[in-house]
């Protein structure tokens, strides 16, 4: 889930046509957690294939990569690695709640009760190793790269936006900007109108966050900006009981660092290390950012013979991306 620094963050509302011709790094597992939680029947089960085996992840890949090539940007998928050994108990925590709101799916499903088995289904996704192998599969059969990171998505696409290799990180989180992405991109594979959890149908706008708007308005560093996720919590660390954004910004005014607060605030053992996760990550340079033609016999032995999509609609987006294969160069951020 990484941070929530929402309340101390004002982002620019976009259209996804204001990025056309934009380079942009996507944390793979987040997106794709995002499309195995949504893409679902009314009662929460999930999109599967003639054999049962689950789609929702191709899916979503398949028609929102589609769509993002139309407009002209070039995404790069970036997926994660081994997780930092802090990140073990947030991991054994999220299991141990998907086995709870599978338990609570079954229950509501027997009750006939469809909105709350839709609400606690969309909590039982898990995405398996194979579950990534055809994912990557599949962005290569539409020429998109993807990287694997040796260790947290966030902190990869967050070093290839600093390198200049991407214009900007895209994810939900806010994690990425405490790795150091100058740029955020919130919302991209989600843009249009989506379903939540509750049933409820939104309107989802994409957004974008901009790290040196963030410190100048908070009056913070990058490292006083970490040194309060780690006083609210972070998928690295539990954090202070009763300390929120607002209040961690203020002790961060006010004390300068977490050293400095010690004996006033319960400051967490492991700030050091989950400090230098963030300032040190591991992250890697052997990687390729080039996007290929799209190959339309690749796309459909996946997505038809292998997992039996609709030729019909596979080929519709086929013929769209073929009319549309040069992408437009059309800048429209320059001025932020």
């Amino acid at each position: 889930m990484g941070v929530d620094i929402s309340d101390l963050i004002e982002p620019k509302k976009i259209a996804l046509e204001d990025l056309t011709g934009r380079s942009i790094a996507i944390d793979a597992f987040n997106t794709l957690y995002q499309f195995l939680s949504m893409i679902r029947q009314s009662d929460g089960t999930p999109l599967m294939d003639r054999d049962g085996r689950i789609t929702s992840h191709l899916s979503g890949l398949y028609f929102r990569s589609a769509a993002l090539l139309e407009i002209g940007l070039k995404p790069v998928y970036v997926f994660d690695g081994k997780p930092p050994e802090l990140k073990k108990k947030t991991i054994m925590e999220r299991v141990s709640a998907k086995m709870q709101a599978e338990k609570e799916w079954k229950e509501a499903l027997q009750k006939g009760e469809t909105k709350k088995a839709f609400s606690r289904a969309t909590r039982t996704s898990r995405l398996t190793d194979e579950m990534v192998d055809e994912s990557c599969d599949l962005l290569d059969a539409l020429g998109i790269p993807w990287v694997k990171a040796p260790s947290e998505g966030e902190a990869q696409i967050s070093h290839m936006a600093k390198k200049g290799d991407v214009w900007a990180a895209a994810s939900q989180d806010y994690d990425a900007l405490l790795f150091g992405t100058p740029t955020l991109v919130r919302y991209l594979t989600l843009a249009g109108k989506r379903r939540l959890p509750s049933g409820k149908k939104v309107d989802v706008t994409p957004e974008i966050i901009a790290l040196n708007e963030v410190l100048g308005a908070l009056k913070v560093t990058r490292e006083q900006l970490i040194d309060m996720a780690i006083l609210i919590g972070t998928d690295f660390n539990d954090g202070v009981r009763g300390i929120g954004p607002k209040k961690s910004l203020d002790l961060l005014r006010r004390f300068g660092s977490l050293e400095s607060m010690k004996g006033a605030v319960a400051v967490p053992e492991e700030y050091a290390e989950v400090r230098k996760i963030f300032l040190e990550p591991e992250i890697t340079d052997a990687y390729s950012v080039k996007w290929a033609r799209v190959d339309p016999e690749h796309v459909r032995r996946i997505m038809c013979d292998r997992h039996s999509f609709s030729v019909d609609r596979i080929d519709a987006v086929l013929g769209r991306l073929a009319a549309t294969n040069k992408v437009r160069t059309q800048v429209s951020l320059d001025s932020w």
